[in-house]
């Protein structure tokens, strides 16, 4: 036996019961500290790889969605943007109406030299505002818009002008187109400063206290009806002749760049008692298709003129009189509303051209002009129709 095998077995004393017991306790000890710190390092690496994978989903979000929001809330923000922008672009695809109606000369009040007793201004006091337009005032008010010619002023100037007819009325008579559904007035025309200067502008005044859209010479106006800007020009060609046409081109430019979507030129031109359109007329009413008008509308010679379709535009070369205080019993008491029907899609004004013409006479009864513009029925319809489409065979 070696030496060193002898001291192995010297130092291999007795071991107690005690000193086992201990020894043992001491071992669970360690692998009980080892346990618990093996269970917190994997835990702590769970910790840490959940982070991570967090981190990391963040990351790809904000850094490669293209500037989008790198949460859910901005996700549901842009989505909810997106479903508002879809629901306009929607409401814009859908076709918008307008319906216009058109009526001819409006004289509100009398001459002075005129017999009181049968002048406009008498059925005024007898009967109020809304006896004058109660027959058209259904017409009127379930269209989009009404345009007349303001033939006369509204105005309590004494001095008349040196003319062979001169009219005015109080500005309570404005009431007469608010009652019966007019929102739009022309006034270039020959007889809105029959009172001097001061006539013309207190029409204006008047009107525009009423609510009532004016326009016209370099006065334009844009409406907003239905949500379509409608613009409307007023252009005075009796004593200018073709010279007007620069101005009224001018002014359609205008309300173009207004954003008008409609374009409307009302013309106060032609012959009295002149069926058919001169040629000034007509080279007028071309020049402003041509230069973006889409209705013509003519008045001043009292009667009735055609209708001429020009690149898919109407020109009503004459409305004809329509509540007329100028005339106690004209011969020809024929008139009409014209009527067009608009639209609109995607801020472009469709190729269309649907249109009504309701014949009428300027009085309810024929015997005489009581001022009460009246549709007409059966036969005397078909009448004034024919003679419309007569007018019109040559245009």
């Amino acid at each position: 036996m070696s030496q060193g095998e002898d001291r192995r077995k010297e130092n291999r004393r007795p071991v107690s019961r005690e000193e086992r017991m201990r020894r043992k306790r001491e071992r669970l000890k360690r692998r009980r500290r080892i346990a618990i710190a093996v269970l917190c390092g994997i835990v702590l690496a769970l910790i840490l790889s959940v982070a991570g994978i967090v981190a990391l989903v963040r990351h790809l979000i904000s850094g490669s969605g293209g500037g989008e929001s790198g949460n859910a809330g901005a996700w549901a923000s842009d989505l909810t943007i997106e479903e508002q922008q879809a629901q306009e672009e929607e409401k814009q695809a859908e076709p918008v109406s307008v319906t216009i109606s058109a009526a001819g000369d409006c004289t509100l009040g009398t001459d002075e030299y005129f017999n009181a007793s049968t002048s406009l201004n008498a059925f005024y006091n007898s009967n109020g505002a809304e006896y004058f337009f109660r027959n058209v005032k259904s017409i009127f008010e379930e269209d989009d818009l009404t345009i007349i010619n303001m033939e006369g002023t509204l105005t309590e100037e004494t001095t008349r002008q040196d003319k062979t007819y001169a009219f005015k009325g109080p500005a309570e008579y404005a009431q007469i187109l608010t009652a019966g559904g007019v929102e739009a007035a022309n006034l270039a025309n020959n007889h809105s400063r029959d009172y001097g200067e001061k006539s013309y502008t207190d029409t204006i005044e008047t009107l525009d206290a009423a609510g009532i859209t004016n326009f016209g010479y370099d006065r334009t106006a844009v409406m907003d009806v239905n949500g379509v800007k409608v613009g409307l020009i007023g252009t005075y060609e009796l004593s200018d002749g073709m010279g007007c046409e620069d101005g009224m081109i001018a002014n359609i430019k205008a309300v173009e760049e207004q954003g008008a979507q409609i374009v409307i030129v009302s013309f106060h031109w032609g012959i009295e008692r002149e069926n058919y359109p001169t040629e000034n007329q007509v080279n007028l009413a071309h020049s402003a298709i041509d230069n973006g008008a889409d209705l013509v509308l003519g008045h001043h010679p009292h009667v009735l003129e055609g209708i001429e379709v020009y690149n898919g535009k109407n020109i009503v070369y004459s409305l004809g009189n329509f509540c007329f205080g100028g005339n106690s019993n004209p011969q020809d008491k024929d008139t009409m509303v014209f009527q067009q029907t608009f639209t609109v899609q995607n801020g472009e004004l469709a190729e269309d051209n649907v249109t009504n013409i309701i014949p009428c006479s300027i009085s309810s009864d024929s015997s005489y002009n009581n001022y009460q513009p009246t549709p007409l029925q059966g036969d005397e319809a078909d009448r004034v129709l024919g003679r419309i489409k007569e007018y019109s065979s040559g245009l």
